[in-house]
C-alpha cells in the first residue's frame, strides 16, 4: 500500500480548515465547497485504505520525529481492522454533517469558522485513530478537546452555550492530566510510546506498574467518553448547534476514549482490579443515564443521555474483555446516533423548540417532517435493540460478552486467558446491561409517542388555553433542563434536501451493517476472528427485555392519553406547582409514561441525580471560597507589605531631604561635629 494514502486521510480536512479560514470570510461562496470536498475525499481514501488493506492485516509504519533522551517519539501510522472500520465511520458521519450543516447553519455569518472547526475535529479524530504512537495520538486527542471547546460555544452570545463549552473543556482536561501521566508511566515502563512496543511489553510481562496506568488512563476515558463521574458535561453540550452534537456524540470524540481502550486491552487485562473499576464505572453510567433520559424534556438531551449510556455499553464490553463486541456497538451505535441526532434537528427546525411537551401539543408534526419521522423511527428501533436491525445484533454481542465472562470463560480473543477476566466484572456488566436494554427501550418510545403521537386531548387543550388569551405552546417544561440553541429557520418553509438526504444515507448502515456484517462473517475477520453472532438465549432475553421497556412505556403512555382525552390530566395540589420540573397541570406532558414509570425518581432523574449540584458544593465552591481567600491575602497583605515598604522609604526621603538645606556651613558644623564624636567615642 502507497503510505500517502493513509497519511492524507487525516491531512486534507485539516488543510480544508485552514483554507477555509484563510478565505471563508473574503469569499463566503468558497466556504461550503471547501468544508465538504477534503471531508468527503478523506471518506473515500478511509474506504479505499480499508479495502487496499483486507482483513486479518497490519501495517505498521513510522519515522523519528525527535530524540528525548528517553522513549523515542515516532510519527507512526498503525493500520489494522479496527482502525480502518472506525476511519470508514468517521468519514461516513463527517461528510454527513458537513453537507447537513450547509442548510442547517445557511444563515449563520460564523458558518466559515465553523465548518473550519469541524474539519479539523474530524482531521484530529483520524490521526487519532490512525496514531501508532501513544504522543501523535495525545496530539489528535486534545486537537479534539479545543474544537470541541469552540463548537459547542459556538452561539456564544448565549449564557448556556459559553457555560456548556467551558464546562466541557474542564471536565475533559481533568481527565486529562492523570490520563497524560498515565501516557508517560507506560512509554516509561514499556521503553517506548509505540503502540506496537507497548503491547509488546504487556505481552511480555514487562509492565512493571500495569494497574496504575490502567486506573490513570481510564480517568482520561472517562472525561473524554463521558462515563461516570465526568459525564456530566455532555447533556449540557447540547446548546451547541445539532450537527456538532451528531458528530460528538456519534464518531468522533467520545468514540476517542473507547477506541483507546480497545487499542490498549491487552494493557487492561494485566490489571483485574483495573476491569472491576471499568465494569463498576459503566454499570453506573448505563443505569443512570437510561433514568436520566426518561425523565428529560429536551430532546437533544435525552439523546445526549441515550449516548452516555450506550458508551457505557461499550465500556462494559472492553470490562468483559472482548474489545470485538464493544467496536462493533461503536460502529453501528455511530451510525444511528448521528441519525438520530440529524433527524432531531429536522423536527427542531419544524417545530421551533428542543421541548417534546411543546412538540406533543403541535398536531400533525409526523405529517410535517416525514424524512424525520421514518428515520426517527428507524434509528430507535436500533437503539432499543430489535433485529434485524444493526443495534440488535451489536448489543447482544456485548450482552453475549458479558454472559461469558460471568462463566470465567471471557472472549480475550487471544488478547489474553479468559482468566485475567474477573468474573465479578461479567456479572456486573450483565446485570446492569439488562436492565439497561429494558430502560433504553423504555425511554426510545417515550421519545417517539410524546414527540409525534401526541393524543388527541393535547390538541383540543392547547386550543383551549389558546383561546383563552393564553399561548398554546410553552417554550419547555418550567425548572426542566433545557438547552435551546438559537433557531431562526422560518417553520413554515420545508427543509432543504441538504437536510433530508443525509438522513436516508446514515439509515443504511442503521438498518444493514449488522446483516452485512455477520452474514459472511467479514466482519469478525477484520477484528479479532472472534465470533460475534449472539446465542439463541442471549437474543430471546436481550429481544424480550426490550419487548418489555417498549410495552411498559406504550401502557404508561395510553394510560396518559386516557387522561388526556377524559380531561383528567396527571393529579396535582391544587395551587402548588410540583416540586422537581412539574409544571401546572395545563403545562405537564399531555401523556408522559416517564412520570409514570419513575414515580419518585422521576425529578432527581431529569436533573441528573444532583450530580451537579453535588460537585458544585464539594468542588466548585470551595475552591471559589480558596480563590477568595488568596484574592483577599494578595490584596489586603501582601499588596499592604508591598504598599508600606513603598511608603516607608517615601517616609525616610522626606525627613532624609530636610537635612539638605543648600547651606555649605550647616553641612561643614555637621561634619565637624560628627568628627568630634567619633573622636569622643574613640577616646573613651
Amino acid at each position: 500500500m502507497n503510505l500517502a494514502l493513509p497519511a492524507l486521510v487525516p491531512a486534507l480536512p485539516a488543510l480544508g480548515a485552514a483554507a477555509t479560514l484563510a478565505v471563508g470570510r473574503r469569499s463566503p461562496g468558497l466556504a461550503r465547497p471547501l468544508a465538504i470536498v477534503p471531508v468527503a475525499v478523506s471518506a473515500v481514501l478511509a474506504l479505499v485504505v480499508a479495502i487496499q488493506l483486507g482483513t486479518g492485516q497490519v501495517l505498521d509504519a513510522a519515522t523519528r520525529l525527535t530524540p528525548t533522551g528517553g522513549p523515542e517519539i515516532a510519527l507512526a501510522i498503525h493500520l489494522d481492522g479496527y482502525s480502518s472500520l472506525i476511519s470508514v465511520l468517521v468519514g461516513l458521519v463527517a461528510t454527513c454533517v458537513q453537507v447537513y450543516s450547509t442548510a442547517y447553519l445557511k444563515d449563520d455569518p460564523r458558518y466559515p469558522s465553523y465548518a473550519a472547526l469541524v474539519s479539523l475535529f474530524t482531521a484530529a479524530m483520524f490521526l487519532v485513530v490512525y496514531s501508532g504512537d501513544l504522543i501523535v495520538l495525545l496530539v489528535g486527542w486534545e486537537v479534539m478537546g479545543i474544537c470541541s471547546y469552540f463548537l459547542i460555544g459556538h452561539h456564544w452570545e448565549t449564557e448556556d452555550a459559553r457555560s456548556a463549552s467551558l464546562k466541557a473543556f474542564l471536565v475533559t482536561k481533568l481527565g486529562d492530566v492523570p490520563f497524560l501521566f498515565g501516557i508517560f508511566l507506560l512509554g516509561a515502563d514499556a521503553g517506548s510510546f509505540r503502540i506496537e512496543d507497548v503491547l509488546r511489553a504487556a505481552g511480555d510481562g514487562r509492565l512493571g506498574h500495569p494497574t496504575l496506568v490502567a486506573l490513570l488512563l481510564l480517568a482520561g476515558v472517562a472525561g473524554k467518553s463521558a462515563q461516570f463521574p465526568l459525564h456530566t458535561w455532555l447533556p449540557d453540550a447540547m446548546a451547541g448547534p445539532t450537527p456538532v452534537s451528531a458528530l460528538i456524540h456519534a464518531a468522533t470524540m467520545v468514540a476517542a476514549g473507547i477506541y483507546l481502550v480497545a487499542r490498549l486491552l491487552p494493557v487492561f487485562l494485566l490489571s483485574g482490579a483495573a476491569l472491576v473499576v471499568l465494569a463498576v464505572m459503566a454499570a453506573v453510567t448505563m443505569i443512570g443515564s437510561a433514568l436520566c433520559a426518561l425523565a428529560q424534556d429536551d430532546l437533544k438531551r435525552v439523546l445526549a443521555y441515550s449516548t452516555v449510556g450506550q458508551l457505557g455499553y461499550m465500556a462494559g464490553a472492553l470490562a468483559s474483555g472482548d474489545r470485538e463486541a464493544s467496536v462493533f456497538h461503536l460502529v453501528s451505535h455511530g451510525a444511528f446516533k448521528a441519525l438520530l441526532f440529524l433527524a432531531a434537528g429536522v423536527v427542531i427546525h419544524a417545530a421551533h423548540t428542543n421541548s417534546i411537551s411543546a412538540m406533543s401539543r403541535i398536531p400533525g408534526l409526523r405529517k410535517r417532517v416525514p424524512d424525520a419521522y421514518w428515520t426517527t423511527a428507524i434509528a430507535l428501533i436500533a437503539l432499543v435493540g430489535l433485529p434485524p436491525f444493526s443495534g440488535f445484533f451489536s448489543k447482544e454481542a456485548v450482552l453475549t460478552a458479558a454472559e461469558h465472562a460471568a462463566k470465567g470463560e471471557a472472549l480475550t480473543n487471544g488478547l489474553g486467558p479468559a482468566s485475567a477476566v474477573p468474573q465479578a466484572a461479567g456479572w456486573i456488566v450483565l446485570i446492569s446491561a439488562g436492565l439497561t436494554a429494558v430502560l433504553t427501550a423504555a425511554y426510545a418510545a417515550r421519545l417517539f409517542l410524546v414527540t409525534f403521537h401526541s393524543p388527541a386531548g393535547a390538541v383540543a387543550t392547547a386550543t383551549a388555553t389558546a383561546t383563552a388569551g393564553a399561548p398554546a405552546v410553552a417554550d419547555h417544561e418550567p425548572d426542566a433542563p433545557y438547552s435551546p440553541e438559537p433557531d431562526e429557520a422560518d417553520p413554515a418553509v420545508a427543509e432543504p434536501p441538504a437536510m433530508r438526504w443525509p438522513l436516508w444515507v446514515l439509515a443504511v448502515p442503521t438498518m444493514g451493517f449488522g446483516i452485512a456484517g455477520l452474514r459472511s462473517d467479514w466482519l469478525p475477520a477484520l477484528l479479532d476472528g472472534g465470533s460475534l453472532r449472539p446465542s439463541a438465549v442471549t437474543a430471546v432475553t436481550g429481544t424480550g427485555l426490550a419487548v418489555v421497556g417498549v410495552l411498559l412505556a406504550y401502557g404508561a403512555w395510553r394510560s396518559a392519553t386516557a387522561r388526556a382525552t377524559e380531561g383528567r390530566p396527571a393529579p396535582a395540589e391544587p395551587g402548588r406547582v410540583p416540586e422537581q420540573a412539574g409544571a401546572p397541570a395545563a403545562e405537564v406532558i399531555v401523556a408522559d409514561p416517564g412520570r409514570a414509570l419513575l414515580g419518585p425518581l422521576f425529578g432527581p432523574a431529569r436533573h441528573g441525580f444532583g450530580v451537579d449540584r453535588l460537585y458544585s458544593a464539594v468542588f466548585v465552591r470551595p475552591v471559589e471560597a480558596a480563590a477568595r481567600l488568596v484574592r483577599f491575602l494578595d490584596r489586603e497583605v501582601v499588596e499592604t507589605y508591598v504598599r508600606g515598604s513603598g511608603a516607608g522609604a517615601d517616609l525616610l526621603g522626606r525627613v532624609v531631604r530636610l537635612a539638605q538645606t543648600g547651606n555649605a556651613q550647616t553641612y561643614l558644623s555637621a561634619l565637624l561635629a560628627g568628627v568630634v564624636l567619633l573622636a569622643v567615642l574613640v577616646a573613651v
